[in-house]
């Protein structure tokens, strides 16, 4: 009897204050998708400003209800040949106890799923910044959909599910730099292959028309990233969520001045655009790398993945392809930046014992970093472009040009962002002959 009562007492128990944590921590993932949302929204031109807003908060129903329904059991189920999980239990929800806790925590597997749910949530509306001007609101909500439950659920598995198979491998993603950020950065790729550039694309002048919103958005991006990222531990009993806490605002900031510094040094100048893009570059890469790298390791991923993003943004002119707002720049090439780097800045003391090679751990971790990346890659590259095929045949992908040219709007959305209307009327417009005539009488006296 004696073990059985030791096992009963080392048993888990619900922690309120985890349970609290993460509660918070899944409220502050969710605040990064209208974070994104205005991120985007003010890069583009102000004729696709609500667009872009809609293309990430469409996700956020939509999700939604696919995971409740079946993502969350594809995504985190029992195994199967370690590509896709399964629990029928969890379908629906329907047979999940209050407080039946997640396998080997102390938070209710509702915590953990709604958790879970908030990055299923922003994958995919990361993908819209590549597709911006030229997408059917439609085709772009049946893409999501589609996307989430053929690539985002099984790589969800692959990567954090029990029995996935980069999980079994060893390949390490603390909060996302495979299953989120490449994974976004390859779809967006896949997309833009296929459905071409925007109309006036290298001839038109495309600037954002309000950094403010950019900045706006930014700021709420590496606000929400602290619960993204820290919450990823699902709880903090070890002090591991603490580092990637720390590890977080590290990397940010010193990748925000690293682009700073290259765009002076290229372009002569700091923007704030470079400010607001730097920032998220420092965020995608220290998302899988945080909770493995000391804190000076944090400063080397945020330099390397800042100066690399912003070298990286630049591709698309030099190959043709238009990713709009940079994805593949930033959620790409700083997802597999981060991903990569901790096969060579991995301290041994923080998530796990795994060292780098830089830490005397040799190349062993890299070529399993290596193995996770490029698969995942690979995967969303080919099936999100197929997927972006067979729509553009059946119900078509884009606007038509005149839409596009005179704004995706007003074409999907009957509504502008901006309303002019009163500009200039009423009182505006008897103050300046009222200010005429006073001018008139003094020059009379």
């Amino acid at each position: 009897m004696a073990p059985a009562i030791t096992l009963a007492a080392e048993a888990p128990k619900l922690s309120a204050a985890n349970t609290g944590f993460m509660l918070i921590c899944s409220a502050l993932v969710l605040i990064m998708t209208p974070g994104l949302a205005f991120f985007y929204g003010g890069m583009v031109r102000v004729k696709s400003t609500l667009n872009m807003l809609m293309m990430s908060f469409i996700s956020m129903g939509v999700i939604t209800i696919l995971w409740v329904l079946y993502g969350f059991s594809a995504a985190f189920g029992t195994d199967h040949g370690s590509f896709i999980g399964w629990t029928s239990d969890w379908v629906g929800l329907s047979n999940v106890g209050l407080t039946e806790l997640w396998d080997g925590y102390t938070i209710p597997i509702f915590v953990f799923m709604v958790f879970q749910l908030m990055f299923a949530i922003i994958t995919p509306a990361l993908i819209s910044g590549a597709l911006a001007d030229r997408v059917k609101f439609t085709a772009w909500t049946l893409f999501i959909a589609l996307w989430a439950t053929v690539v985002y659920f099984p790589v969800a598995h692959w990567v954090w599910g029990a029995g996935g198979w980069a999980f079994e491998l060893g390949v390490i993603d603390f909060a996302g730099g495979t299953a989120v950020h490449i994974n976004a950065g390859a779809a967006a790729l896949g997309v833009i292959l296929v459905i071409g550039k925007r109309v006036g694309f290298k001839k038109d002048p495309m600037r954002p028309h309000s950094l403010p919103l950019v900045m706006l958005g930014a700021g709420l991006l590496w606000f929400g990233w602290f619960g993204f990222n820290a919450g990823s531990w699902l709880g903090n009993d070890d002090g591991v969520g603490a580092l990637m806490f720390v590890n977080t605002q590290i990397a940010t900031a010193a990748a925000m001045l690293a682009w700073l510094a290259y765009e002076k040094i290229r372009h002569g100048a700091f923007t704030t655009l470079g400010a607001a893009s730097g920032a998220v570059a420092g965020l995608v890469a220290i998302t899988p790398s945080g909770g493995a790298v000391s804190p000076l390791g944090a400063i080397a991923v945020g330099v390397i993945a800042g100066v690399l993003c912003a070298m990286a943004v630049g591709l698309k002119y030099k190959f043709g392809y238009d990713d709009s707002l940079d994805v593949v720049g930033v959620h790409l090439v700083g997802g597999v930046v981060g991903s990569l780097l901790i096969g060579l800045f991995a301290s041994g003391k923080g998530q796990s014992t795994v060292e780098g090679l830089f830490y005397g751990g040799g190349m062993t971790q890299f070529w399993k970093q290596c193995a996770g990346v490029f698969a995942v890659l690979a995967y969303s590259l080919v099936a999100s472009a197929i997927l972006a095929f067979l729509i553009d045949k059946t119900i078509g992908m884009r606007v038509t040009e005149d839409e596009e040219i005179a704004g995706i709007d007003q074409a999907e959305h009957a509504e502008t962002a901006y309303d002019f209307s009163g500009a200039g009327g009423g009182a505006a417009r008897t103050a300046v002959p009222a200010l005429a005539d006073a001018e008139t009488k003094k020059v009379d006296a």
